[in-house]
């Protein structure tokens, strides 16, 4: 196998390839003055197994630049193509939630579809439902038990793990597992048209606990300063954060810190500040 890191996910690329003992093969990237990206694969491929490093975050143009190699790679004669898309933007927007939506996901797809990959593993998708779209393999792997593992470091008392809301309770419920900790939801409305969240207040028994808000994507983190605030006003002794995919858009790891959060844990699907797990070795396990 041959595998090529992306510009959004060089690091993780190259730990992937190592750990895989794969031939990593480096590319020339940049961006013109007016925005468009350029790519040069810089090794011969012909036929061979290639896997593709690239989260899609920031969004359009990284991917821009996914699409750039998956197609590249397909002209060179790869005999295979395995797409490693950690994050996959657009995976929120997986239905019409009011009339006259794009169903952005389904277009996403498309174009990966028809570029000719052979197969794809993302990780944490947003929904799974989405899943169901693929004509090719999409496997969706889970951070889930890697993040209650590093939370083991915390010698948290008595944890209790929260979703934000009830879409992301079984990802709660893994970490829970890990942890051997109890597990609970948030519920959450959100404006369709304003995108403001309002949390409705749940009464939970974590007076004295330490306590831990799992999600799958922080974006501008309102959703999860609305649960640390419910958290604390119940008497938790501490509010830890964990997500999968750490976005942190707006001023959003600042929004947290200040809503009385002792740290967020992400991975480093997305390169961030908050970047405290890889997910290489993830990745690298369901490829051998």
């Amino acid at each position: 196998m041959i595998v090529i890191p992306g510009p959004a996910s060089q690091i993780l690329g190259f730990k992937i390839g190592n750990l895989l003992k794969a031939k990593v093969v480096p590319l020339d990237y940049k961006r013109f003055p007016d925005g468009e990206a350029y790519i040069r694969i810089d090794g011969d491929i012909q036929g061979e197994h290639v896997a593709v490093v690239q989260s899609t975050f920031p969004t359009d143009p990284h991917l821009i630049e996914l699409f750039l190699l998956l197609d590249t790679v397909k002209e060179l004669a790869a005999s295979k193509i395995t797409a490693i898309v950690p994050y996959l933007a657009y995976a929120r927007q997986d239905k019409r939630f009011r009339p006259g939506e794009a169903i952005s996901i389904k277009t996403i797809i498309r174009l990966i579809e028809n570029i000719g990959v052979d197969e794809l593993y993302t990780i944490n998708i947003h929904e799974d439902a989405v899943l169901s779209e693929f004509k090719m393999p999409i496997i969706n792997l889970s951070a889930m038990n890697a993040i209650g593992t590093y939370l083991k470091k915390y010698d948290l008392k008595d944890p209790y793990i929260v979703s934000p809301d009830q879409g992301a309770e079984f990802l709660a419920k893994e970490v829970a597992e890990t942890l051997h900790a109890d597990v609970s939801s948030c519920f959450k409305k959100r404006d369709l048209i304003t995108g403001e969240i309002e949390t409705e207040v749940v009464k939970l028994n974590v007076k004295g606990r330490d306590t831990v808000i799992i999600d799958d994507i922080i974006s501008t983190g309102g959703t999860i300063v609305n649960a640390a605030k419910m958290l604390k006003a119940q008497g938790a002794r501490r509010v830890f954060v964990g997500a999968t995919h750490a976005l942190l858009i707006q001023n959003a790891r600042t929004r947290i810190m200040q809503a009385q959060v002792e740290e967020i844990i992400g991975t480093d699907s997305v390169l961030s500040e908050v970047s405290k797990i890889s997910v290489a070795s993830l990745i690298a396990d369901a490829l051998t």
